[in-house]
């Protein structure tokens, strides 16, 4: 068939543009516009090949093979297809596994089955040299990328370079027309300034030997360090991940007091998820309130609930406290009763008991799972609710400033 089809190792791709871009392969140090990668793709296969592109197979790898939000947005694109992976952890560096055997086998399968004359393959592996020569003896031309090493030499494998009918290399201005590497630290816009109360949790301070201040009357200099935590240009739609060794209820449990022995708590207390007061009495049934608050499910309609999950797909990009920003958006532009909104100030640390769960189910939907318990890790948790909190008190606070401010 007079077609061509696209073979992309993801790891390979995105690994050596922020290689390239940023000096290091971390791909944690790039932004990708996925749907400008793609069509920048295509294009280059259909004018290299002089052949109509018949698919695009994108390869990579994900915990437990879970689809991670890019590759929720890229299988829904047209001529795309989305084979993943498992993605593991060992010497606390990421490796992908059966990513080179997927190519290997999908490669052989569609030139033996002639669904195609030619084969871009965008990779670096040498492992993928038996499949390479197995659809050369099929009659089909294979084409090899490269993205351009960032120190001019070769990386790809050598020998697969050499049985290559056809090599191309995307090249630095091709690369930046999808990827841009992040600013480290740069500007965009100043934060906003949450509540004293919001600050305590994004910041999250170890508790003192002694009792800390309450929120509303805690230092200004505390209050700064709570910004300074945040990255620059956080906005309300932006990411402000949980700090690392940000304290957990476990973490504070584990706190010892003076003279090495255990703090002490009530033996009947638990510590609130996001209290910097220490050890706090939890009632044992919510407030009455509680359990009038709507959920999100109850506030969405059937149209609605369609325009979600496109955006999911489309938008959100699974950041735990941006997921926790859109849900409480949904749930706030969606309330009837706005005395609710009161009634939540007034719980607040905690996310009533139906709102919460259902906000980590929601979260839960991007891949946020701890896959050896099915359960979300603390510190996502932690960032899920801050996210939250910070949407609420982001929209309260427009709502109530005065005209023109």
């Amino acid at each position: 068939m007079d077609r061509c089809i696209v073979l992309v190792d993801a790891g390979y791709l995105l690994g050596a543009a922020a290689s390239l871009l940023a000096g290091e392969p971390s791909r944690s140090r790039i932004t990708v516009d996925h749907a400008a990668l793609i069509q920048g793709l295509r294009e280059r296969a259909e004018s290299d090949t002089e052949r109509p592109l018949l698919r695009i197979y994108w390869f990579d790898g994900a915990p437990d093979r879970v689809p991670q939000p890019e590759h929720r947005r890229l299988r829904v694109m047209p001529r795309v297809t989305v084979r993943l992976g498992a993605l593991t952890r060992s010497d606390g560096r990421w490796a992908q596994k059966g990513v080179d055997a997927a190519m290997h086998a999908e490669l052989t399968e569609l030139a033996r089955n002639r669904a195609c004359s030619d084969i871009v393959l965008v990779t670096g592996d040498g492992d993928l040299l038996p499949g390479m020569m197995a659809a050369k003896e099929h009659g089909v031309a294979v084409h090899l990328w490269a993205v351009q090493a960032a120190d001019g030499d070769y990386n790809q494998s050598e020998d697969l370079v050499a049985e290559a009918d056809e090599r191309r290399v995307l090249d630095r201005a091709w690369i930046t027309r999808a990827v841009r590497a992040k600013e480290i630290g740069g500007i965009c816009a100043p934060p906003p300034v949450p509540r004293p109360e919001i600050a305590a949790i994004l910041s999250a301070p170890l508790p003192e030997s002694g009792p800390p201040a309450a929120p509303e009357q805690r230092p200004a200099e505390d209050t700064e360090h709570a910004q300074a935590a945040a990255p620059a240009g956080t906005g309300p739609q932006e990411r402000v991940p949980a700090p690392k060794g940000v304290p957990t209820p476990k973490d504070l449990a584990a706190l010892r007091g003076p003279g090495s022995q255990p703090a002490p708590h009530p033996p009947n207390a638990t510590l609130r998820w996001s209290s910097d007061k220490g050890w706090v009495d939890r009632p044992v049934s919510e407030p009455p309130d509680a359990a009038s608050m709507p959920t999100l499910a109850q506030l969405t309609t059937a149209e609605q609930r369609w325009a979600d999950r496109e955006e999911d797909i489309t938008t959100v990009g699974g950041d735990p406290f941006e997921v926790g920003q859109v849900f409480a958006r949904r749930w706030m532009g969606r309330l009837g009763d706005q005395s609710h909104l009161q009634k939540l100030s007034g719980m607040y640390p905690r996310v009533p008991h139906r709102v919460d769960g259902e906000l980590l189910r929601y979260a839960a939907r991007f891949g946020l799972l701890a896959h050896k318990d099915d359960q979300i890790d603390e510190h996502d948790r932690y960032a899920i609710r801050a996210g939250f909190w910070r949407e609420i008190d982001v929209r309260t606070a427009a709502e109530h400033s005065p005209a023109g401010e």
